[in-house]
């Protein structure tokens, strides 16, 4: 009898496990907009729309999920090029009445860092035109679109100002002003040229196309279905150019050669808050008493990193795409690149993760697992992922 429920509640604990482990899994494919990445859509939706009724509680509530001071007073500025002074200018003035609400019921708003200032011995126009090649991933040759013909001024501008002035300030990650642009463009409405562009370069920059769903989805929600089924529709047509693209030139969908692409599946998301955003994990040799070591494919979104931490066992990094940074305790940070190998011995502690503008894949293979796994400390502060890089 003592056999049979002994049984009985192993039997119960495996499948409280199992499903438990199937809801994170489905709950991180369903909700691949982080708490964070939302609010920018709700907030950029509402400066756009004019609503500032409901754009005091979307500033509210990205406050209370941990965006910045600065963070949204950047990404109100930043929409200034997208829906113009006036719906900027009004955002600005809400998130001033906001913040002095909220401080006069004793809330302390994190302020955040300032804009790092950009050193560049290259004219505003190149670096604009740098910025703009980086996100589409294409290189600024050929002849130039129609209203850069029509009207050349433009175009200096929007090199000059939009994405030399403005892109280039790191308070926003590339990912982040692409979010909100995107949401933006979707609440003004009749600008499909312009969303079809930044939805096509959301993909180059790795966002993903259940990201991109998942921003419609809350829009429906808090805005309204119409906004929604537009950018869906704008969406299913990049989709669909882009897939007769790569089938008849044989690259992957970010329109670079397929030999390049990482062979790993991204897996599912990281549940966990171990990491500072958007991460995923494809396991790909569990440990076990034979070989002791464990190996998986972790893919971080650009700006996201991991908490200090060690392994008491040890942990080898082998970069397979993108750009990232690691750093050990009391030394330099150190950029990673495609084919960098990286050997973090037992028990020192370090972090790692994307560049603020670059995706990252690493194989991480945890090593003499007996050991231990690994063991996390505090989160990496902004201070520190920006700090300068090892030459």
């Amino acid at each position: 009898m003592q056999l049979l429920k002994f049984f009985l509640i192993t039997e119960f604990f495996a499948f409280w496990m199992t499903t438990n482990l199937i809801a994170q899994q489905v709950t991180s494919r369903n909700q691949a907009l982080s708490a964070r990445q939302q609010n920018i859509v709700t907030i950029s939706s509402f400066t756009a729309k004019g609503d500032l009724v409901k754009l005091k509680t979307a500033l509210s509530n990205g406050l209370d999920a941990g965006l910045t001071v600065n963070e949204i007073k950047e990404g109100l500025v930043h929409l200034y090029a997208y829906c113009g002074f006036p719906r900027s200018l009004q955002g600005l003035n809400t998130f001033i009445t906001v913040l002095d609400a909220r401080k006069a019921k004793g809330i302390t708003d994190k302020v955040g860092k300032e804009a790092t200032p950009v050193k560049s011995t290259e004219t505003k126009y190149q670096q604009g035109k740098k910025v703009l090649e980086t996100l589409t991933g294409k290189p600024e040759i050929g002849p130039k679109p129609g209203y850069a013909t029509f009207s050349p001024e433009i175009e200096v501008y929007l090199k000059e100002h939009l994405f030399a002035a403005i892109f280039t300030r790191d308070i926003l990650s590339y990912t982040d002003r692409e979010v909100a642009t995107i949401a933006a463009l979707i609440n003004l409405g009749d600008v499909e040229p312009m969303l079809k562009s930044h939805l096509g370069i959301a993909l180059n920059l790795g966002i993903t196309e259940n990201e991109l769903r998942d921003m419609f989805a809350l829009i429906e929600t808090k805005v309204g279905k119409q906004e929604a089924e537009s950018g869906r529709k704008v969406l299913q047509s990049v989709l669909d150019i882009q897939q007769s693209s790569n089938l008849i030139t044989g690259t992957n969908q970010h329109g670079k050669a397929n030999p390049d692409e990482n062979i790993f599946s991204k897996g599912i998301r990281i549940a966990n808050n171990n990491f500072s955003g958007p991460a995923w994990v494809q396991m790909l040799v569990d440990n076990d008493n034979t070989f002791n070591t464990s190996i998986g494919n972790i893919t971080f979104e650009p700006g996201t990193r991991t908490k200090w931490h060690y392994h008491p066992g040890g942990q080898i990094l082998l970069v397979v795409s993108g750009k990232g940074r690691y750093q050990e305790k009391g030394k330099a940070v150190r950029e990673l690149r495609k084919g960098d190998v990286i050997k973090c011995s037992p028990n020192i502690t370090h972090w790692h993760g994307a560049s603020p503008d670059n995706e990252l894949s690493h194989i991480a293979v945890g090593t003499n697992m007996q050991s231990g796994s690994v063991v996390w400390l505090e989160p990496v502060t902004d201070e520190e992922y920006t700090s300068k890089i090892k030459p």
